[in-house]
């Protein structure tokens, strides 16, 4: 592969290839704003201008300038090398790029930077981008020294609403526009644009229209200091109080790879933000799946229930026990409801006590209804593992609830162990179909029709809460660790099924989920060789985009 020189380490790059681009994709960090790597080009902040040598035996470009003499005290002709933006320039074989170690470099990014500032104000405290905010870290890093302009900047609209998700400050901007290129090439929405010229220039939303897509969170994420905050997030934390973890987003069964930030004081999640993946989300995430993790603690089952009534975990088992007895003198009386809302863990556990120990064969799967989707990311799958059920179930493929609603009526089944909350069909007409049953127990997160009509109800932890494998719709497995402690009594739903089968006099022996996981095999029930995530992880850059 043919290779490039920054900084005298020598790096590779493919055929196409700008110098910044392989610079990121190396872990090298070229200071920019206006480039993102999922974006066209703009080269218009200028932060990431770097000196190209010229090849050997030819002289290196030059520009005439006036430079400031501090004896003379006043500007004489001087030369220097002319820049170029890496963002834009191509890579050649044999090219040496001088970055970090070019006194031109860094002066030319230090009045970059001195521009970009002159009109900017000086609210970081109230800006919710303080601690994550470009502006910050590269002044820091290339300026250090005070702006020279003394006259009044200028002000521009502050809190300007651009839809119901995003608050725009057209004097924090710097007119990177990311935020107008994302809508027009990745959103397909080409809403927003710039206004005037120079330092008079502003982001603005097409007249009679409002920022409203289903990508709209994103304009906010690639916004590199603080113009465009989301109305969900701002002012309700900072960011260096919080901490990350690496999760598969549960919007839909397109599995994006995302971080959940949650601040750990106070056990709460925050917000989304994605998590590079180009076989799965690549940059990007939709509204959808950004918010969804509220779900994480909203709506939730924090307590067993024995009757509708608070109790114990303990005494729940006992009574399911009590709820249940007779189910092995006849398993094919006995209906087992997967989930295509939990986890590969929690679904085999729960098979596991299905077919190796009741000997019940009848399969259904519990799941949220068919919802909006779209060619970009969203799928009208809005269950985050219906591949992994399937893969899982194998030849004994799930059937839909609504049959077993049917079957119940016909009654077939006098028992049934559910997993999950989630329900397509009717919740009244589920509700009253379960109340025929002799025994119904439901292992849950979140409170919901299977768990209202449910004798005894256990409490599940949500995929925040512990860690777990989903299958996305293409078929890859992939991991999502571990964010928030559990509220309430909730566990992991594997962990509760294997309590819920050592009631039941069975020899459920996993305590842990290693133990699960040594007996589940992603690579035999998925086809999956290797987790995406782990590769997302291995190509991740170094450098954030």
């Amino acid at each position: 592969m043919a290779t490039i020189k920054i900084d005298g380490r020598e790096i590779p790059f493919e055929q196409g290839d700008t110098i910044i681009r392989a610079a990121h994709r190396a872990g090298i960090d070229i200071p920019h704003y206006c480039w993102h790597p999922g974006l066209s080009v703009a080269a218009n902040c200028r932060m990431c201008l770097v000196e190209v040598l010229p090849p050997p035996g030819r002289p290196a470009m030059q520009l005439d300038i006036l430079r400031w003499d501090p004896e003379k005290k006043d500007y004489v002709p001087a030369r220097k090398p002319k820049l170029v933006p890496s963002c834009q320039q191509a890579c050649a074989p044999g090219m040496e790029v001088l970055s970090d170690t070019s006194d031109h470099v860094e002066e030319a990014r230090g009045a970059v930077q001195e521009l970009l500032l002159l009109n900017h104000p000086v609210d970081c405290p109230i800006c919710d981008q303080a601690g994550e905010c470009r502006l910050q870290d590269y002044w820091l890093e290339h300026q250090r020294s005070g702006k020279r302009m003394r006259q009044e900047i200028v002000h521009k609209p502050k809190a300007t609403p651009f839809g119901p998700t995003i608050i725009y400050d057209a004097e924090r901007c710097i007119i990177c526009t990311r935020c107008v290129r994302f809508t027009a090439e990745v959103a397909k929405d080409p809403v927003l644009s710039v206004r005037e010229r120079g330092n008079l220039n502003e982001i603005v939303v097409s007249p009679g229209r409002q920022l409203d897509h289903n990508y709209t969170l994103m304009t906010e994420h690639v916004c590199p200091v603080g113009a465009l905050t989301s109305i969900d997030f701002r002012f309700k934390a900072r960011v260096w109080f919080l901490r990350s973890a690496r999760a598969i987003c549960q919007g839909c069964a397109t599995g994006c790879n995302a971080y959940l930030d949650y601040d750990p004081r106070t056990n709460t999640p925050h917000r989304y933000r994605p998590r590079d993946n180009m076989e799965v989300n690549k940059y990007w995430m939709c509204d959808e799946g950004m918010l969804s993790y509220k779900r994480a603690v909203e709506g939730r089952l924090s307590m067993a229930l024995v009757g509708g009534e608070d109790a114990g975990v303990d005494d729940a088992l006992a009574a399911a026990k009590e709820q249940l007895a007779g189910h092995g003198d006849d398993p094919g009386r006995v209906a087992i409801v997967l989930s295509a809302t939990h986890s590969n863990e929690d679904n085999f556990a729960l098979l596991t006590l299905a077919k190796t120990f009741i000997g019940a064969k009848d399969l259904y799967v519990s799941g949220k209804p068919l919802g909006q989707g779209d060619d970009i990311l969203m799928s009208a799958d809005k269950n985050s593992n219906t591949r992994g059920v399937m893969a899982l179930a194998g030849a004994s493929s799930p059937k839909p609830f609504a049959e077993l609603i049917d079957a119940i009526h016909a009654g077939k089944y006098a028992y049934v162990i559910a997993l999950g909350a989630e329900l397509e069909v009717d919740a009244q007409e589920a509700k009253n179909a379960l109340s025929k049953l002799k025994g119904v127990v439901t292992i849950a997160a979140h409170e919901g029709p299977l768990v209202s009509a449910a004798h005894i109800a256990l409490p599940a932890c949500t995929w925040a809460e512990t860690d777990g494998t989903y299958v996305n719709r293409q078929g890859i497995a992939q991991r999502s660790e571990r964010a928030l402690l559990p509220r309430g009594e909730a566990r992991p739903g594997w962990e509760l099924v294997a309590r819920l089968g050592r009631a039941l006099g069975y020899a459920m022996s996993w305590k842990t989920l290693a133990e699960v996981r040594r007996a589940l095999s992603p690579d035999e029930t998925t086809g999956v060789p290797r987790d995406a995530a782990e590769r997302a992880l291995v190509q991740k850059p170094e450098v954030s985009a």
